[in-house]
């Protein structure tokens, strides 16, 4: 028979690792899976990556459910142009978002004749090879694939459907501690190009900085308890890769 105080000691230890567990979630590393195909080709949905998220420093959505236990972004650091950040979305304060920062306080952002701006400046975008696919949602588009090369040296794979379906935009410009982030798979990611879903994101909302995945498997051929398929379902080749 189990004695009280067994019952207790075991209570007791539950309790200080979910202690320890929120407190290296909340200052350290954080999970997150990748449910869209927004991000691709960097980013594949089944991807599960870590988030450092003492990287911009602590806000209220630095910790779970989002408490308000203080106002304002404390030990805040800069985040850089090409970093890939979770966030908050601004339409609802709860729902992770995971793009990459294009524009930072006051840049000006357009895009003419499918070709990125940033203050003027078109960012150079050399061709890597066209007429592939990639996922949008369940579907499959035909992009073009780039590496595209922001002002602070940051290069990074991009990719545009082919009949360039989003080409010319207004000019966006980004308001104080406020953000712009877009979607690596440019036509297939709901981003600050669309103001009343997403729009410029505060300061406030990120989470962290995107740092390595730490494990990706591909649902679309099965279940990891298939353990018989693991060679096809489990991508190996992307554990413990640095996102770029």
């Amino acid at each position: 028979m189990i004695s009280k105080n067994t019952i207790i000691d075991n209570i007791k230890t539950l309790f200080y690792a979910l202690i320890i567990a929120v407190i290296i979630r909340s200052i350290f590393l954080q999970p997150f899976y990748i449910p869209s195909s927004s991000m691709e080709p960097n980013l594949l949905v089944g991807d599960r990556l870590f988030v450092t998220k003492y990287s911009y420093g602590y806000s209220k959505h630095s910790f779970p459910f989002s408490p308000n236990i203080f106002n304002g972004r404390i030990l805040f650091s800069q985040p850089k142009v090409g970093d890939v950040v979770v966030f908050k979305t601004p339409v609802d304060n709860r729902t992770d978002y995971i793009k990459r920062l294009i524009g930072l306080p006051g840049d000006e952002i357009q895009f003419l004749d499918g070709d990125l701006y940033i203050n003027n400046n078109q960012i150079l975008k050399t061709s890597i090879k066209s007429g592939e696919n990639v996922f949008c949602g369940n579907d499959k588009i035909n992009v073009n694939f780039f590496n595209e090369k922001l002002p602070n040296g940051k290069i990074y794979k991009s990719v545009y459907r082919s009949d360039y379906s989003f080409q010319n935009s207004d000019k966006f410009v980004v308001p104080d501690k406020h953000y712009f982030f877009l979607g690596d798979n440019r036509d297939c990611s709901k981003d600050s190009r669309f103001l009343s879903e997403v729009g410029y994101v505060h300061q406030d909302n990120l989470v962290g900085k995107a740092q390595f995945l730490f494990f990706s498997s591909d649902y679309r051929i099965g279940s990891i308890f298939k353990f018989w398929k693991w060679n096809k379902i489990i991508r190996f080749n992307r554990f413990f890769k640095k996102i770029n």
